[in-house]
């Protein structure tokens, strides 16, 4: 075995394999051994459906998949996907956590399986299903449902048990070989790592066999070699093997031979644990209240005190991450950490059993409490961009802290507080069914008249109205003015008024709707409120006078709306006033600036992924593209059905098309009664279906004057979504307009 691993000592080291469309992490360590294992799973992924890949925590489960359905990865048109199950914790929120690892947002009220079984129809997918021991039951419902109603979706789950789910083929993972005359796989895997923490070290006939021993000592167990190589930062590979030894030996009683592998694993993971220095293990324990990363500002603040100074804490993280116990990760927003999910485990254990885990939580709530205020109050501003990702990255840790609000007797107002503050994620970034998911789970919980129930209930009512849900949200509104009135509660009923107003407009009448939002615009003057929403009640009420007609006072609303937003940065509501100023222009008759403000708003509204500001922008355009372009220069009926169809795929991820109004039905009625005057009923319908084969990157790119009639352009997967474009300033985008 010593001159097998010297000789070639890095020849199953794997590259790792070119870039494919979907949703695989990059690898950031190298991929060693698992030929045959990649081979056979290969195999199974070629001719069936569902396999899942078992075995022990700690041994390679993970990697496995994620290598081979890179290099599957090429057989699927629309991708690979890796959905992370192991941060969910709420069986409910599974169906989200899919669509949200495979880019498709979706504000409607529907189960999410349902979503996804209609938007993954007619595409060929991987998804991957990582860490489903504690959700079995879920995953196997998920996997059945989608492979059941989508013949081109392949699933690749990793779990410490069984699916048992129909159809399903077992690979089972045992650890690297370590027996004599095996494969030199864990031998090569430890010199890897060990090269990662000591760049000096080299693999010798000297030290082979010593290696070969410790990976024997570890069963092969691929996270235990992994944790024995952190240690030679400080010890040789002879003083690793005697002081695991000696570790063994304490707790087997001297029966090396008999110990079982989840128990080698175990030892392994503890004595890195004793290992560690007492802060260490502290903060080892503490981390494990994260789900999913977190950065630095947040483990300080979660973590430090009682042991452990705030200044002492980038020093013991980066003790923790070069003994292999911390990942360390280069995302957009810097550098970022997490725990393994086993080592989570362990941590999670010490903590228990110092009885300071409720601490923890309630400061891991609090800290994520902060990210939402702050969040909210950035997100007024020019920085919404940032915001937006921000929130994202943070969005596993919001849904535990939501989770420990709702366990937990007497933190059900923080439950609320923390689910409202979220409307700008909820609505602003494609999360509307998740936002409903949380807020009617804390109103439920609660009904004391407070502040943060009245905001919950604006919000949910906000939330339902946009999807159209117009028999929810007239309680909840009603609701939050009573309760604001009884109460005094100046600000929950300028807000309560203005929602309202959003379900007259919606509920097409929009002489109500102006009433309540000039009401609900002069509360906010009176207690001085000025951010997003108060911009988007103008750009309602401006909306409201155009539908009756009144196109001089939408207009003077509208022109308020754009002052203020180049005021103060604020892209996201001057989206929404962009696609009104659009219709505006277009009443008018001034068709190039009409094109240029909806295409303006379908630029912004991509940049926050906010699928109704597309789609709405885009339906204007379609009808903008029957307008002639000069004189005798005819409009582009094809181009203009092509739009609709790409419009009407986006529309069943919104919710009901045009939330069920009439009057914003109003431009697609027009085009779609232009597009008949010069069309057949079969080019109608065949150049309807090529729109509607666009994803919503392609639709925009379309939109935005890429593409050709003739030239639908090319199917995309089921929704990923590219870099979104640099955000201009604001001031820009009027030059534009």
């Amino acid at each position: 075995m010593a001159g097998d691993s010297t000789a070639r000592p890095r020849e199953t080291t794997q590259r790792p394999p070119e870039p494919a469309p979907g949703g695989l992490p990059a690898e950031v360590t190298s991929f060693v051994g698992r030929r045959e294992e990649l081979a056979r799973l290969a195999g199974l992924l070629a001719g069936t459906r569902l396999v899942t890949v078992t075995g022990p925590g700690g041994v390679g489960k993970s990697r496995l998949a994620v290598r081979a359905a890179a290099r599957a990865a090429g057989a699927f048109p629309d991708g690979a996907w890796l959905v992370e199950v192991s941060p969910v914790q709420d069986p409910l929120l599974l169906g989200h956590a899919v669509l949200e690892a495979l880019h498709l947002t979706d504000g409607t009220a529907r189960p999410p399986l349902d979503i996804l079984a209609e938007r993954l129809t007619g595409h060929r997918l991987l998804i991957v299903l990582d860490g489903c021991e504690h959700l079995v039951a879920s995953c196997a419902e998920l996997a059945d449902t989608l492979l059941r109603a989508v013949p081109g979706l392949r699933v690749l789950a990793t779990s410490r048990s069984a699916l048992r789910s129909a159809g399903e083929h077992l690979l089972t993972l045992a650890p690297l070989p370590v027996g004599p005359g095996a494969p030199p796989d864990a031998v090569l895997l430890f010199a890897d790592r060990a090269r990662a923490v000591l760049p000096s070290f080299e693999l010798t006939p000297a030290n082979a066999e010593g290696i070969a021993q410790l990976c024997r000592r570890l069963d092969g167990i691929p996270l235990a070699v992994e944790l024995a190589a952190g240690r030679l930062r400080a010890l040789s590979v002879e003083q690793i093997g005697v002081r695991l030894d000696d570790r063994f030996r304490l707790l087997t009683g001297g029966a090396r031979t008999a110990l079982p592998r989840h128990q080698t694993l175990r030892t392994t993971i503890g004595w890195s644990h004793e290992l560690c220095t007492v802060q260490e293990r502290l903060l080892w324990a503490r981390l494990s209240v994260f789900a999913g990363g977190f950065d630095l500002e947040a483990a300080e603040y979660v973590c430090a005190g009682e042991g452990i100074e705030p200044d002492e804490m980038l020093d013991l993280l980066a003790e923790l991450v070069d003994k292999s116990v911390v990942l360390r990760e280069d995302g957009p927003c810097g550098v970022r950490f997490r725990l393994l999910d086993t080592l989570r485990d362990y941590g999670g254990h010490w903590l228990r059993a110092a009885g300071d885990e409720q601490r923890l939580l309630r400061r891991h709530r609090d800290w994520y409490l902060g990210v939402a205020t702050w969040g909210e109050v950035e997100w007024f501003g020019p920085r919404q961009a940032e915001t937006a990702e921000r929130t994202e990255l943070a969005h596993p840790n919001l849904r535990a802290a939501l989770e420990f609000c709702l366990a937990e007797p007497g933190e059900e107002q923080l439950a609320l507080l923390l689910a409202g503050t979220l409307w700008f994620y909820w609505v602003g970034c494609g999360h509307l069914g998740e936002g409903r998911h949380w807020l009617d789970r804390a109103l439920a919980l609660d009904r004391e008249p407070t502040e943060a129930r009245a905001k919950a209930l604006w919000v949910t009512g906000y939330m339902a109205t946009l999807q159209g849900d117009l028999g929810s949200a007239r309680p909840a509104l009603e609701e939050c003015r009573r309760q604001a009135l009884d109460t005094g509660d100046d600000r929950a009923l300028a807000y309560a008024v203005h929602r309202q107003g959003c379900a007259a407009l919606i509920g097409d009448d929009p002489v109500r709707a102006a009433e309540l939002f000039e009401e609900a615009l002069w509360h906010y003057r009176t207690i001085g409120e000025l951010n997003s929403n108060v911009l988007m009640a103008m750009f309602e009420l401006g909306i409201a006078y155009l539908f009756q007609g009144d196109q001089e006072s939408g207009a003077l609303w509208l022109g308020q709306v754009r002052e203020l937003c180049e005021e103060h940065g604020e892209q996201w509501a001057y989206a929404y006033a962009l696609y009104a100023l659009a219709y505006s222009h277009w009443l008018n008759g001034d068709i190039r600036l009409a094109r240029s403000c909806a295409r303006e708003s379908v630029r912004l509204n991509h940049l926050f992924h906010d699928l109704l500001g597309i789609v709405l922008a885009i339906d204007l355009l379609a009808l903008l593209e029957t307008e002639p372009t000069g004189p005798g220069v005819p409009g582009d009926l094809r181009e203009a059905r092509i739009l609709q169809g790409a419009a009407h795929r986006i529309w069943q991820a919104v919710g009901k098309p045009f939330f069920g109004s009439r009057t914003f039905n109003g431009p697609h009625r027009d085009c779609e009664e232009r597009a008949r005057t010069g069309l057949t009923e079969q080019e109608l319908a065949d150049l309807f279906d090529c729109g509607a084969r666009l994803d919503v990157n392609a639709a925009v790119h379309r939109a935005l004057g890429g593409g050709h009639p003739d030239d639908p352009g090319p199917r995309s997967g089921p929704g990923p979504q590219p870099p979104a474009p640099e955000p201009s300033p604001v001031r820009n985008s009027r030059r534009n307009s």
